[in-house]
């Protein structure tokens, strides 16, 4: 079993990369089940129904949302689909699902969606003990499970490596937008990495125009952010699970230009 894992999708021009690469990435590595973080999706924040019909169109088989979920007001229609999962330690009550459970080549695999609590501006409840309760509740009926933690701080997320250790299969980072190099297998068997990184503009301050962004720090001044122009990179990693016993055996990172 193959799983792709792709970084947060950057305004409409990082959703046209991924649907200029996408095909050719599932052909070359044999991807069986592909997992898109597409809360920025929409002019940098949100979800509509255009852009969600157009992972649609590529086959996604889940799309994970974060601290911009609710950006757009096309997600309350949609966000009940089964293959939308917003964090599932938001408060209690909300629409949606924090995860879901999807059958691919005769394994069950579930995909947690999760919100950190250092310094993202949102107040949710605490991520470990409500990924544990999920955890729990699943009891043995998931053959894979994979776990998007979309975090600010790197240490909240190293944290949620430990406390996950041999519990999933995968825990991936979202959210910083700049992929990391510390990609591992546990000896445990967890695949991890702090941020997958973006897909979006590559020139750019984490995909926003370096202009608008510079004044914002350089003045203090309020500036509205814009989506930076320009050649699109794609990031994410691949993950391989042995499956006879469902055992994760590799990361590889992807960078595209």
């Amino acid at each position: 079993m193959k799983i792709l894992a792709v970084g947060d999708i950057v305004g409409e021009s990082g959703l046209e990369k991924l649907k200029q690469v996408l095909p050719t990435i599932k052909e070359e590595n044999k991807i069986d089940f592909v997992i898109v973080n597409a809360e920025n999706v929409a002019g940098g924040m949100g979800m509509t129904f255009k852009c969600y019909n157009e992972l649609l169109k590529l086959k996604v088989d889940v799309i994970t949302m974060g601290n911009h979920t609710w950006a757009k007001k096309d997600i309350f229609e949609i966000i009940n689909n089964p293959m939308i999962i917003r964090p599932a330690n938001y408060s209690e009550g909300v629409p949606g699902h924090g995860y879901g459970t999807y059958e691919c080549n005769g394994k069950k695999i579930v995909v947690i969606d999760l919100i950190g609590r250092t310094d993202m501006s949102v107040l949710s409840e605490n991520p470990f003990t409500v990924v544990d309760k999920i955890i729990n509740k699943i009891n043995g009926s998931a053959d894979i499970i994979i776990v998007d933690f979309h975090a600010e701080a790197t240490a909240e997320k190293i944290a949620m490596k430990y406390f996950l250790d041999g519990k999933v299969n995968a825990i991936f980072g979202t959210h910083t937008h700049v992929q990391t190099a510390d990609e591992e297998v546990t000896e445990k068997g967890t695949a991890y990495i702090t941020d997958l990184g973006m897909t979006g503009p590559k020139q750019s301050i984490i995909g926003m125009d370096v202009e608008a962004s510079l004044k914002r720090f350089v003045t203090s001044l309020p500036e509205r952010y814009k989506l930076a122009e320009g050649e699109c990179i794609l990031n994410g990693c691949i993950f391989s699970i042995n499956d006879e016993n469902c055992r994760t055996e590799k990361i590889n990172r992807i960078y595209l230009k």
